[in-house]
C-alpha cells in the first residue's frame, strides 16, 4: 500500500511538473503583454526555464525521465501492472488519444527547450543583482 501511495504522488508531482512547464510558457507571454510584473522575476523563470532545459536535455540525449524511473519503480514494489514507455507519451496516449512515436515527443521537448530560450530573450527576467537606477536628489534650499 505504501509503494502504490508513493507511485501516486509521484505521479501527481510530475503532472505538476508537466502543468508548470506547459502552461508557465502561455502565462509569461499574456503576462508580458499584459504588463504583469510577477512574470518577470527571476527566480520563477529561472524555475521555469530549468524545469524545460532539463527535461530537453533529458531528450536531447534519450534519456528516461527520472520521475518515470521512480513512478515504475514504486508500482513494480507495489505488484502493479505497468505502462510501457515514457510518463507524457503513456498520459498523451490515455488522456489526448495521442499515438506518437517516442522520437515526436522527444522533438516536442527539445523545440519547446529552444521556444523557451527565445522567450528569455525575448521577455527578460528582471535580475535580482540589478539595482534600480537612484533617483536624483532634489536640490532644495534649505
Amino acid at each position: 500500500m505504501a509503494y502504490r501511495s508513493l507511485a501516486d504522488a509521484t505521479v501527481v508531482f510530475h503532472a505538476a511538473y508537466v502543468l508548470f512547464v506547459v502552461l508557465g510558457l502561455p502565462v509569461i507571454l499574456i503576462g508580458a503583454w499584459r504588463g504583469w510584473g510577477w512574470v518577470r522575476n527571476f527566480w520563477f523563470r529561472l524555475a521555469h526555464f530549468s524545469c524545460m532545459g532539463f527535461v530537453g536535455c533529458e531528450a536531447a540525449v534519450g534519456m528516461t525521465c527520472p520521475l518515470t524511473v521512480l513512478e515504475k519503480h514504486f508500482r513494480t514494489l507495489a505488484g502493479q501492472e505497468m505502462y510501457t514507455g515514457e510518463f507524457l507519451a503513456h498520459w498523451a496516449e490515455e488522456l489526448l488519444y495521442f499515438r506518437w512515436p517516442q522520437w515526436a515527443f522527444d522533438s516536442l521537448h527539445v523545440g519547446f527547450s529552444i521556444v523557451l530560450l527565445a522567450v528569455l530573450v525575448l521577455v527578460p527576467p528582471r535580475w535580482p543583482w540589478r539595482t534600480a537606477t537612484p533617483q536624483l536628489a532634489s536640490t532644495e534650499a534649505a
